[in-house]
């Protein structure tokens, strides 16, 4: 019976684990596909996003309203909703604006930055 050598055992388990590393990076990075900025659309609110901070970190708006979040700064940053129902791209610069359809209280946060985080408050 062949005996491995523990260099040999060690460079095994290093394989195994770098494949489990790369296999489990594959399934993404979290963060869910873009949704479409809605062009064209005058906002009821503007929240600043720069410097790691929204401002205001809460705004409220009806339905059928707007926000526009203007990004700023020396770092690139996004706004995904908790519940996947907008999320913009990664910037440093330009807008993202979203209509919100439905009443609710939407949290959002950057994928970059997790303290950054804010809220829309949607009435009828």
């Amino acid at each position: 019976m062949k005996t491995r050598s523990k260099t040999a055992t060690a460079i095994a388990s290093l394989v195994a684990t770098l494949s489990l590393l790369a296999s489990l990076t594959a399934c993404g990075s979290g963060k869910p596909a873009p949704t479409p900025s809605a062009e064209g659309v005058s906002p009821a609110a503007v929240v600043q996003a720069y410097d790691n901070g929204y401002k205001p970190k809460t705004v409220t708006v009806k339905v059928g309203e707007a926000v526009k979040w203007e990004f700023t700064g020396t770092a690139k940053h996004d706004v995904i909703a908790a519940d996947g129902s907008f999320v913009s791209e990664l910037m440093q610069t330009g807008n993202y604006t979203h209509v919100f359809a439905k009443a609710g209280t939407y949290e959002y946060k950057c994928s970059v930055h997790p303290e950054m985080r804010g809220t829309v408050v949607v009435t009828e």
